[in-house]
């Protein structure tokens, strides 16, 4: 049985950046569906860090950034739950006088965006966080930066998009898209029933994650992006102890305590298994202890009780793609985010839905241009027959 489908917008892809891309067409009246492989925020959007913050961006990003913050600040009324979101403050850590100096410089720089970050000297930091370890000298707070849990807040997206009236097929793989000159035309198969489904719409937003670059490519978006596995860990119960997430500058372990006890840890590069599956590397998890030991002494007697990997797109330049196609009208791109797109995710998605509806948006997104690799010859794209 083959289910025909004509609607205004068509999504591959039901990460957060697709599903609420699908809330916010909802919300502007137009007609959605998404199609995702998988389950809806099963992938990175769903099993990433779950860290919610502004701090350390780059200021091409602070604008989405921002946009996605005051979406934060109101995500019950957007989905229907609190997804575990606090603004307990994001603090990045400085291990020397250097990585100080950074911070401040960055404080600097991002004064425009009014993130309030605040340099805390050594002394302060011992007087505050008495169970940071010696190496910390001091370092960054931004207070309103946070944390959620991703296997809450994406899936919630899809299923509040839902709730507006996307139609929404989980467990559907697409196999083939096609565009006439007017309309985009996908064939796909719902991997739990067997049953074909064809839809037609005059837009196509491409939100597929680390698999988006099929999609570009086949409509002539080269890119040269790549699959990585950030390495994640939890670890048993612990007493409460630390309000704040925690990363340090220039990169290394990052980590944040639930409310139960629990810290999960990241840092350091997975194992990709195939272009599917995933996992953290055993090295890389005793490197990741060491590291977190070092910074948390406390944690030298804690037992991991899970590790984990997912898989995420990355592009040289650590920016997403976010626009339109430079070959194809009606096809915006939303993918590459390089480990950095939980946070900003939401804002990317009421963008796309911008571009969908109006061709523009009011947030700058020039940076994100997939034009900045026209160095990489674009492949002819696939018109239907």
């Amino acid at each position: 049985m083959t289910q025909r489908i004509v609607t205004d917008v068509a999504i591959v892809g039901g990460g957060i950046v697709g599903s609420s891309a699908a809330l916010a067409l909802r919300r502007m009246g137009l007609g959605v569906v998404l199609l995702e492989r998988d389950l809806c925020g099963s992938r990175s959007s769903g099993i990433n860090y779950g860290g919610v913050r502004r701090q350390g961006r780059p200021l091409s990003q602070l604008p989405l950034a921002q946009r996605a913050h005051e979406m934060w600040g109101r995500l019950p009324e957007l989905i229907g739950i609190d997804g575990e979101y606090l603004r307990s403050g994001h603090f990045k850590i400085a291990r020397s006088e250097a990585d100080l100096a950074a911070l401040e410089s960055y404080r600097d720089r991002a004064r425009d965006f009014d993130l309030g970050i605040e340099i805390l000297s050594g002394a302060t930091l011992r007087a505050q966080c008495p169970w940071l370890g010696g190496k910390a000298v001091g370092g960054s707070l931004c207070a309103e930066d946070g944390q959620a849990n991703p296997r809450l807040v994406s899936p919630a997206f899809a299923m509040a998009a839902q709730r507006a009236g996307a139609v929404v097929h989980e467990r559907t793989r697409v196999d083939e898209i096609a565009h006439d000159g007017q309309r985009f035309h996908l064939r796909a198969l719902n991997l739990e029933s067997g049953n074909a489904i064809q839809v037609e719409a005059p837009v196509l937003l491409n939100c597929a994650g680390a698999w988006a670059i099929t999609i570009a490519e086949q409509f002539g978006d080269v890119v040269p992006m790549v699959s990585r596995s950030p390495a994640m860990a939890v670890t048993e119960p612990l007493p409460f102890f630390m309000q704040w997430s925690l990363g340090v500058e220039g990169g290394g372990v990052y980590c944040r305590q639930v409310a139960r006890g629990n810290l999960v840890l990241g840092g350091g590069p997975g194992r990709l298994l195939d272009a599917d599956r995933s996992r953290s590397d055993r090295d890389t998890i005793a490197l990741l202890s060491k590291q977190a030991i070092e910074l948390l002494p406390m944690l030298r007697n804690a037992h991991f009780i899970r590790t984990w990997g997912g898989t995420e797109g990355y592009l040289p330049d650590r920016q997403p793609v976010i626009g339109p196609s430079r070959t194809t009208p009606g096809l915006f791109h939303g993918f590459g985010f390089s480990g950095g797109g939980f946070q900003i995710g939401p804002a990317v998605g009421e963008v796309l839905a911008d571009l969908a509806r109006d061709g523009r948006t009011r947030t700058p997104i020039g940076a994100f241009a997939v034009d900045r690799f026209s160095s990489v010859p674009a492949a002819t794209p696939v018109l239907a027959s």
